[in-house]
């Protein structure tokens, strides 16, 4: 008898044990999955603002021919945003972008002729509106993916984590070093292009 009852106890502590594995393997599938949608939104507003980067870049070029350097970071910057797949690398990529957006921003406003451009100021507003929908997407994906790391590292779910294979995940959105300062342009020297005068 006692060993009926030793037996019986032994089976449902291997039940309950194994039914608390289940339950947390099932919401680290969950939450994974959370961390990897808003991932893809974050993917989805970066994309939007890298569409209209070059329709930005040829409106600043028309007036500012002569800041090649800042067109080809941006040129490169985008074109690595495009090709990185894994959220690190794009990340990475989107602080480059960041960096050469804001130095063009800033050589923009030695322009008055491309400040009171209807094109530029349209541009720039959709730019803005991309950048705030990049800040909310960013703050709902690192909260969630702050959620999924809570979740595999508190016990007993570390223990089920590593059974299960799934791992603590690093791969935060932060602001870059560059969008935290002003970026610094060195003009002496250059002077905006004439503009031609009309002919009577």
């Amino acid at each position: 008898m006692k060993a009926l009852i030793v037996l019986v106890i032994l089976v449902l502590i291997v039940l309950a044990i194994f039914g608390s594995y289940v339950s947390a393997k099932n919401q680290m599938v969950a939450k994974n999955e959370a961390v990897k949608s808003a991932w893809s939104q974050v993917d989805v507003v970066l994309q939007r603002r890298a569409d209209l980067i070059p329709n930005l870049v040829e409106t600043v070029k028309g007036i500012t021919a002569q800041e090649q350097t800042v067109f080809g970071d941006i040129a490169k910057a985008r074109s690595t945003l495009l090709s990185a797949a894994p959220p690190a690398e794009k990340i990475a990529a989107n602080q480059q972008l960041d960096g050469a957006l804001g130095r063009l921003l800033a050589i923009a406003e030695n322009y008055p002729q491309l400040r009171s451009s209807e094109n530029f100021l349209r541009l720039q507003d959709e730019l803005a509106g991309s950048e705030n929908r990049i800040a909310v997407e960013r703050k709902r994906y690192n909260d969630t993916l702050q959620d999924y790391n809570t979740f595999v590292q508190t016990f007993p779910n570390s223990i089920w984590a590593n059974m299960a294979g799934f791992h603590r995940n690093d791969a935060y959105f932060a602001a870059s070093e560059g969008s935290r300062q002003v970026p610094k342009v060195d003009f002496q020297g250059v002077r905006p292009t004439p503009q031609a005068s009309p002919q009577h």
